[in-house]
């Protein structure tokens, strides 16, 4: 556990930090200029419509998830989306829920009755991410065919705390889409008759300018014969005193407040688990420091508890506040998550 993550945990001893929702404030920030951080340049990334086509599958946790694409053919895009936070020098947001949905190559979406026919029941190029300790995240899917109004595109959302911070989408560049479609994979569809380019587009239009925060960098992967894209999401989250940024668990688990707390000689910490994972239980103290594991096990699903009695192989530790984490690996992932509890 590192001091941030430390700190994320223990805000649950005191006041909160409430993460502000975007909207006009990060859209006219975002036009009025870029906050560096060493080599690092990012703003807070244009506020934009969900589309006619959000599915809210965090609950599904199946939809935490890499490759998105289902089968679905098309050319191979290896997506890397990094979350930053403008408010605090542009440093990265580790934990933040990253969920992405796009149109498969034939602008048809999953989940919906539309003009390409009814996939409701279907989950295509849809899929959800947890950022890393470099706020980053990645998905395999497809480059996005395009359907009748809208150009190319791919929708995004983050959220914090389980709390919606940013919801936009971006664009790719004009000459990649005519290539692209020129190809024998998406020559069935063609090219867009609807929408010339991005500066046309009803979304990326408006307000000019904005178009260049809300487009994907994209080169060439050889060894996929696609692409490999890249898009940095600006954020505004505080930067001063606690920050309790719990991660989301993917539903892979539930973890239970300890019981007793606070406790005198030993206290019991529950967890439930979707599926067989690999799990491990760790005690810290308030400065980040490992105390002890207390769990370290291969566990089938189902509901699990661990004891710990307040000592390190025999001695008892100093009393006061310490922070317990659970983290969970399986075919999925890797997801964790931490609360405070205190020995008296």
């Amino acid at each position: 556990m590192n001091r941030r993550d430390m700190l994320k945990s223990v805000g649950a001893i005191g006041a909160g930090a409430v993460f502000p929702r975007g909207g006009v404030f990060a859209r006219n920030n975002a036009r009025r200029g870029m906050v560096a951080r060493e080599a690092v340049d990012c703003v807070l990334t244009p506020q934009e419509t969900a589309g006619p086509y959000p599915l809210d599958l965090s609950q599904n946790s199946a939809m935490f998830r890499q490759d998105i694409t289902e089968g679905r053919p098309g050319v191979p895009l290896n997506l890397v989306m990094t979350v930053l936070n403008v408010s605090d020098n542009c440093a990265p947001v580790a934990n933040a829920r990253v969920d992405i949905w796009h149109c498969d190559k034939d602008g048809v979406y999953s989940g919906y009755s539309q003009p390409g026919g009814s996939t409701v029941g279907q989950t295509f190029m849809r899929g959800i991410q947890l950022t890393d300790s470099q706020g980053r995240v990645n998905f395999h899917t497809i480059y996005p065919g395009w359907y009748a109004g809208r150009i190319t595109h791919i929708h995004f959302q983050v959220f914090l705390n389980s709390v919606l911070s940013c919801t936009s989408q971006f664009a790719f560049p004009d000459s990649l889409n005519t290539q692209v479609y020129n190809t024998s994979l998406y020559s069935g569809h063609g090219q867009n008759t609807s929408v010339a380019n991005n500066a046309s587009d009803m979304v990326f239009s408006e307000p000019a300018g904005d178009l260049q925060y809300e487009l994907l960098t994209v080169a060439a992967n050889d060894a996929t014969g696609g692409f490999n894209g890249s898009f940095t999401i600006g954020i505004n989250a505080p930067k001063a005193g606690i920050i309790n940024l719990q991660p989301e668990t993917g539903g892979q688990f539930a973890l239970q407040q300890n019981f007793p707390n606070p406790f005198v000689r030993s206290t019991d910490i529950m967890f439930t688990l979707a599926q067989a994972s690999s799990v491990e239980l760790e005690i810290f103290d308030v400065t980040g420091a490992r105390v002890t594991g207390i769990l370290a096990a291969q566990l089938e699903a189902g509901e699990h508890h661990a004891v710990w009695d307040g000592t390190v192989a025999g001695v008892a530790v100093p009393r006061g506040n310490y922070v317990f984490q659970l983290n969970v690996e399986n075919a999925l992932g890797r997801f964790h998550q931490s609360k405070v509890m205190t020995l008296r």
